[in-house]
């Protein structure tokens, strides 16, 4: 975990944003507050920037940024909440939601709506999103959709024209296969997307069934893991996605992905990801959904892309709120942190920003426009255990990638081993 003070990331960075423009909330006692996210380059600058305008604004409250990436964050998070020192504010996932409120672990907002915490004009169902046993534990600070980046130089050469909105899973596959031959092999088409349980999640919906039931069961079957291992393994022994070596190193940073640095045309991310994943990207990027199923039901749901949550170690839970406020309310942070983060779920903020967007940021609020009625609904948050269960797909899944076992015995494995994790966990 990397600990650092505005200045050594900053620099000058945010020297030419105004302070004045600040709404200042009146003086508390001196006091430090810590926050925890993960993160990656831009999304760090961004939060730094944030944290240097809230203190100069707040002289009163010093806030110490930690951030760390994806990949070892739940681990550290994990380590904090066994220890009692979690940050006072943590950022937080849809799919840890509940676990985390279940251990105790985070505390709820709802005390704060109205007083010092101004949300009660914001969006009702990306708010509700946070809601656990009716109690608010987690505010969103952005909103998003899963989405297949693809290259669109790279799509033109090839000649792929399909409705990249209400595409299927063939069209999909045929597009891989024109990029492919189309580049003598220099490009895939994609990148392997085997050992993503997110897009494993959207196959199981398209089946009709989600991959975990109102009692926290595995829905999923042992044919829905079968057939979707199944439909990537086709595709690599065409050669036309990414290769083994590269598919088996699990959570790859943004800058290492195919569609990054040029081996692939198309990589699935969450929409709030399309600026960072641009800033790294030598060509411009275009938005698509995942494939539909023919026929299928919506795979795809909006979802809230990641909360801002209390946590049960705050030591100021009123400088706590007052930072958590103005993230989602002060016109000068929330101009610095743009959409990278996701769509904010406030009107007026929304509205705010839009003369100011970049390509890439209207890019995102263009996907989301086109996809409102090609989506489900929010599926209930995930049981305590499902960090574990995804860890166990990219284990079993890696199997098969390497030809270590057969599709049919990995996918009945796996749906063993996660239902043994859920029920283990409860």
């Amino acid at each position: 975990m990397v600990e650092m003070t505005r200045r050594k990331l900053l620099g000058t960075a945010a020297a030419g944003v105004a302070a004045s423009a600040l709404v200042g909330v009146p003086a508390l006692a001196a006091t430090r507050i810590r926050h925890y996210w993960w993160g990656n380059p831009e999304r760090d600058k961004r939060t730094f920037a944030v944290i240097d305008l809230f203190q100069k604004a707040n002289p009163g409250i010093e806030v110490s940024g930690e951030t760390i990436g994806w990949g070892d964050y739940w681990t550290k998070m994990a380590t904090q909440t066994a220890g009692r020192n979690m940050a006072d504010l943590v950022q937080m996932d849809y799919r840890y939601l509940f676990e985390y409120v279940r251990r105790g672990a985070l505390k709820p907002l709802d005390e704060y709506i109205g007083k010092s915490l101004m949300i009660q004009d914001f969006d009702k169902g990306p708010i509700d999103g946070g809601r656990v046993d009716g109690k608010l534990y987690a505010l969103n600070i952005g909103a998003n959709s899963q989405v297949m980046v693809y290259n669109t130089r790279v799509f033109q050469e090839a000649g792929v024209d399909a409705d990249l909105i209400n595409w299927t899973w063939d069209d999909f596959a045929k597009a891989c296969e024109k990029i492919s031959a189309k580049s003598g092999g220099k490009v895939k088409g994609a990148d392997d997307l085997a050992l993503m349980i997110e897009v494993f999640e959207s196959w199981v919906r398209q089946n009709g069934r989600e991959f975990y039931d109102a009692n926290g069961k595995v829905a999923a079957t042992v044919d829905d893991v079968a057939t979707f291992w199944q439909f990537w393994a086709d595709l690599r022994k065409k050669d036309v996605v990414r290769s083994k070596d590269k598919t088996v190193i699990l959570d790859v940073p943004i800058a290492e992905s195919g569609i990054a640095v040029g081996d692939t045309a198309m990589s699935q991310f969450w929409s709030n990801q399309l600026v960072g994943i641009q800033a790294v990207s030598k060509d411009k990027i275009g938005a698509a959904m995942v494939p539909h199923k023919a026929g299928g039901k919506p795979g795809q749901y909006i979802k809230p892309s990641m909360f801002m949550s209390l946590s049960r170690d705050v030591k100021d839970p009123a400088s706590a709120i007052a930072y958590m406020n103005a993230w989602v309310n002060d016109p000068a942070i929330t101009k610095v942190l743009g959409l990278e983060r996701g769509i904010p779920v406030s009107q007026k903020i929304r509205d705010q920003l839009a003369p100011g967007l970049s390509e890439v940021e209207k890019l995102s609020i263009n996907y989301f426009t086109a996809i409102q009625n090609k989506v489900g609904g929010l599926p209930l948050p995930a049981p305590k255990g499902a960090g574990e269960v995804r860890d166990a797909f990219m284990r079993t899944g890696s199997d098969v990638v390497l030809a270590r076992t057969s599709v049919k015995d990995a996918a009945a494995s796996f749906i063993d081993d996660a239902q043994a994790i859920i029920d283990r966990a409860q």
